[in-house]
């Protein structure tokens, strides 16, 4: 099967990237029509992106390939985090990602692959911390992604909702940071240190890491096993080749 074939809804500026990754997908029944499976993401760069001529990021790219190398058509679908998940979680055979695996989603998915790791920390401009315990005390308002893991964490950790400020798609947490709306923000370090030189030159000061959850590709509870296991196999099949090390690195050089 073509991977032009396999990847209609895919767009052009994201095919052909994906077409200088993987040269050559073997994928599973060739010989029949790919079934369409939707694929639901955020614009969290560089782990996903919702229009970027590069393609769908580090997590997304390896996302879209395995879907590709398993033999299904991509159609992606962009939703709030918060209504994705709980869309997602509902529905039958519909896959998300980048979804950390964390206590309060466990029994919500079908965990099908680990993508990355994802370290977490509190950035500020003033003061650094140490630990949970001290950001407690020292923060007032700490910016996180509504629906993200990240507010999971700070909630089971006893933060108070004074202090949690869940930040919708389109605020611009490093914004705030500089503006002095938020004292800190709680987010993965890879992200934060992706965004924070596009916006400031300011120093930005980033604390122990507080959590690390690996990021999964996941699928709805009711999911059917036939193409968790394919889309499994071809995770690990990429992660063999060298594919997700180089999508990695495309996005982070360094």
């Amino acid at each position: 099967m073509n991977l032009s074939k396999c990847v209609l809804n895919v767009p052009t500026k994201a095919l052909s990237r994906l077409c200088l990754l993987i040269p050559l997908l073997v994928v599973h029944n060739a010989g029949a029509e790919a079934l369409e499976i939707e694929l639901h993401i955020l614009d969290a760069p560089p782990l996903t992106f919702v229009n970027d001529p590069r393609g769908y990021g580090i997590v997304g790219d390896v996302a879209v390939a395995a879907m590709t190398k398993a033999g299904y058509t991509v159609k992606i679908h962009v939703l709030p985090w918060a209504r994705a998940q709980k869309h997602v979680s509902e529905e039958h055979d519909h896959l998300i990602t980048p979804l950390s695996r964390i206590p309060t989603r466990e029994d919500r998915f079908t965990w099908i692959a680990s993508i990355m790791p994802m370290e977490r920390a509190f950035f500020s401009l003033e003061r650094r911390v140490n630990s949970f315990a001290q950001a407690k005390e020292t923060y007032r308002k700490i910016g996180v992604g509504l629906g993200s893991a990240q507010e999971d964490i700070l909630r089971t950790e006893g933060f108070s909702d004074e202090q949690i400020y869940p930040l919708a798609i389109g605020d611009n947490p490093a914004q705030l940071l500089l503006m002095g709306r938020i004292d800190a923000w709680f987010n993965g370090v890879p992200e934060s240190r992706y965004i924070w030189p596009k916006v400031s030159k300011r120093k930005l000061l980033m604390s122990t890491v507080g959590s690390s959850a690996d990021l999964y590709l996941a699928c709805s509870k009711q999911c059917t096993p036939e193409m968790v296991e394919h889309l499994r196999e071809a995770v690990e099949a990429l992660r063999a080749d060298g594919t997700v090390k180089r999508v990695h690195d495309l996005y982070l050089p360094h």
